[in-house]
């Protein structure tokens, strides 16, 4: 940490001169954008843009999500004095990332939120910029993977979870986040082949419809480097999506979700994993599913937060390497 720089850094998110650069304001103070990066809806210039899904209406048993974003941003203050460690890079200062703030909606007009999120997405995509989203419930990742499907036609779906989100539902106008996996194969904005699930540990008798399939079980027996193999075979490098529901972790790591499952990765070996698929063609992400009420630690936002990071990290090193 730059000691001298913290005596004079205060509210980065908008005082900030350089788009790229580490942070060093104290993290106890000062405006909580996404690791102290600027906030903006002018992406000229920049590389990434970070944005907050605030949308909670789907959820399965405990509310909350929709305070996902404002929580995994406050975590994240302890994180932008140093460049993620093990990548070998530091994102930060090679890439200008920006904090896009938050989906404007109505939250009483919820048939109107698909498409307005999706217009969201596809105005940074617009732009030039990649996105990784903060929600928000997992159903924030439809109608984003719409936005990115007319960009760059049916994605490898990255899945982390300990739901498979494929239960059979053929009305695309439910607003339901654990059908909206089957819809977006229905719909052709992924391909089931080239895309695979990690972490799954609940039983769905409709089917993956195609996806592959690599269970809890699985990675505990096999490890986070076979996984992490396994994933970028799957996956070769056709343009990738990558979602991380907070769920994926046992929820003796996270316990702040809505629909908490034992027998969970834990961070290790979802940080393995994460680093070890590095060079996949990821195009963005998201991660879905922090309930911060149901955490008073703090610590499945700080999970997020990591998880945000290899994601920025993984979207990065692709580019970083043509």
């Amino acid at each position: 940490m730059a000691l001298e720089d913290a005596k004079t850094q205060v509210d980065q998110a908008f005082t900030r001169a350089q788009a790229r650069g580490l942070s060093y304001e104290n993290a106890f103070g000062g405006a909580t954008s996404f690791l102290r990066r600027k906030y903006t809806k002018d992406l000229t210039g920049f590389d990434l843009a970070v944005t907050g899904v605030p949308f909670d209406q789907a959820v399965t048993n405990r509310t909350g999500t929709r305070l996902g974003p404002r929580a995994i941003r406050e975590a994240s203050t302890l994180q932008p004095y140093d460049p993620p460690y093990g990548w070998g890079f530091d994102p930060l200062g090679e890439f200008a990332v920006a904090d896009y703030g938050d989906l404007a909606f109505d939250y009483a007009k919820v048939a109107e939120f698909p498409e307005t999120l999706t217009n969201h997405i596809r105005g940074i995509l617009a732009q030039g910029a990649g996105s990784i989203a903060l929600g928000g419930d997992h159903y924030i990742s439809f109608p984003i993977l719409k936005a990115y499907a007319e960009k760059f036609g049916p994605l490898s779906l990255i899945h982390f979870d300990a739901h498979s989100d494929t239960w059979r539902d053929d009305d695309m106008s439910r607003i339901d986040h654990g059908t909206m996996f089957y819809k977006a194969i229905k719909l052709g904005l992924i391909d089931p082949a080239r895309s695979v699930q990690v972490g799954i540990r609940t039983v769905n008798e409709d089917g993956a419809f195609g996806m592959n399939i690599i269970d809890a079980p699985e990675v505990h027996e096999t490890g986070a480097k076979a996984v992490a193999a396994k994933i970028r075979e799957i996956v070769g490098d056709h343009p990738a999506y990558l979602t991380f529901d907070i769920d994926c972790l046992d929820p003796a790591y996270a316990p702040g979700t809505g629909t908490p499952v034992w027998g969970g990765l834990t961070t290790a070996q979802a940080a393995a994993i994460l680093r070890g698929i590095a060079g996949v063609n990821l195009q963005g992400g998201d991660v879905v599913e922090v309930s911060p009420p149901f955490d008073t630690t703090g610590a499945t936002a700080i999970a997020g937060a990591h998880v945000a990071m290899e994601l920025i990290a993984l979207w990065c090193w692709t580019r970083r390497k043509d």
